[in-house]
């Protein structure tokens, strides 16, 4: 059996470089969402042959990611199935992109049987594009931002500092009581939440806020992801003021571009498929979207 264990914030050490050589585009092969919601999801990890193994537990179902690294993965897969085996469960892989998929038929040609996970899919957006908005088809988001500066004169952006972090908590803890979907969900996504503003500095977050007449009104979280994509962890703002998400959306999008003009797209992650999420992400035109799949071994 492989020789796993829970994940605690100095794993980011040996953990990063491996998710950086396998260079992977899915949000989910990242060290802060795997620290962040660790507790939820019960992720363990433990390196095998040069690889990160990753793996996961929902709803009674254990499951491993695709593995990230360098090396000869036949050994590592074969170590994973040998987990499964040995653990008494399926060998089940979520989140594999047809890249994976590939490899994987590959290492066991014809034993997989894959399975759509829609509900997954990572939105990717060309950062230039969230940064300009142009064309016909965002000429509502450009309105939007017309409208919120008309509205408010003294809006002002900021990146995230520990000056302020405080502030966009509090933003936070007002914006999960007017949104939460349900109390489930509030309850995990608010404990991931709570981890990135711990450990803000340690996980290497970068962020931006938009104040209006002084408050905090919108916030977001992100770093980069891989060799081409910026990832966006955490997006908040108050719906009932008109712009806010565009206007957040907007101006870290310019902050990227700033700072990171390597970075070509922009990763917002998943809609867990709320509807009204899914409705918003697809409102921005994704450029692409990154598939996922559940894998699962047949004998």
């Amino acid at each position: 059996m492989i020789n796993f264990k829970k994940i605690e914030l100095n794993d980011k050490q040996w953990m990063e470089p491996l998710l950086d050589i396998a260079d992977l585009p899915g949000g989910h092969q990242n060290f802060t969402n795997l620290f962040a919601w660790s507790e939820t999801y019960h992720y363990l990890v433990a390196q095998v042959k040069g690889y990160l193994v990753v793996k996961g537990l929902l709803n009674d179902l254990p499951y491993y990611f695709y593995p990230a690294g360098s090396g000869d993965i036949e050994i590592v897969f074969e170590a994973m199935q040998q987990d499964a085996a040995s653990s008494g469960h399926e060998f089940v892989l979520v989140g594999v992109s047809p890249e994976d998929m590939a490899v994987m038929n590959r290492v066991f040609p014809d034993r997989f049987e894959y399975e759509e996970m829609r509900d997954n899919y990572d939105y990717v957006y060309l950062v230039d594009k969230l940064v300009t908005l142009s064309g016909n088809k965002l000429h509502a988001k450009r309105n939007y931002i017309n409208r919120f500066k008309k509205e408010h004169l003294d809006w002002k952006f900021e990146q995230i500092s520990l000056e302020n972090l405080a502030n966009c908590w509090e933003m936070n803890q007002e914006w999960c009581k007017i949104n939460a979907p349900n109390e489930s969900v509030s309850a995990q996504e608010c404990c991931a939440v709570r981890r990135c503003f711990n450990n803000f500095v340690t996980l290497g977050l970068e962020g931006g806020l938009i104040r209006a007449e002084g408050k905090v009104i919108a916030f977001t979280m992100g770093e980069r992801l891989n060799s081409n994509t910026y990832i966006t962890h955490i997006e908040k703002a108050f719906s009932a003021i008109a712009g806010s998400y565009q206007m957040i959306n907007r101006e870290f999008a310019a902050l990227i571009q700033k700072n990171y003009p390597e970075q070509i797209y922009v990763n917002r992650e998943e809609d867990m498929g709320f509807e009204g999420l899914r409705k918003a992400k697809l409102s921005y035109h994704p450029e692409k979207m990154e598939e996922k799949y559940f894998a699962t071994y047949c004998e």
